[in-house]
């Protein structure tokens, strides 16, 4: 069963950074390609950075461009999001999902927060 457990979101300045992680378990990680969504209340789930199965390759979303940065360890099973200049507008919870034998699975996601 793959489980997805995300961490280290909460209440930054604007300006602040931080770091989230994702633990995961129940399929061979290191195969797999990884994601970070993000959703705010009334809106659509938007990707925010993807990373290939052994990290080549990386793609972000213009909005995060130059200002976040994803990573991963295959030997723990986990994928990094390094947030740093957070805006106002990054406020919302973010997701880490993959897609494995054609199912996506999601985690229960995480708040960050970006307010004075």
């Amino acid at each position: 069963q793959v489980q997805l457990v995300e961490s280290g979101g909460g209440l930054v300045q604007p300006g602040g950074s931080l770091r989230l992680s994702c633990a995961a378990s129940g399929f061979t990680f290191s195969m797999y390609a990884m994601s970070w969504y993000r959703q705010a209340p009334g809106k659509e789930r938007e990707l925010v950075a993807v990373i290939t199965s052994f990290g080549g390759v990386t793609n972000y979303a213009d909005s995060v461009k130059g200002r976040f940065t994803i990573s991963r360890d295959n030997a723990k099973n986990t994928v990094t999001l390094q947030m740093n200049s957070l805006r106002p507008e990054d406020t919302t919870r973010y997701y880490c999902s993959t897609s494995v034998a054609s199912r996506i699975a999601w985690g229960q996601g995480t708040q960050v927060t970006v307010s004075s």
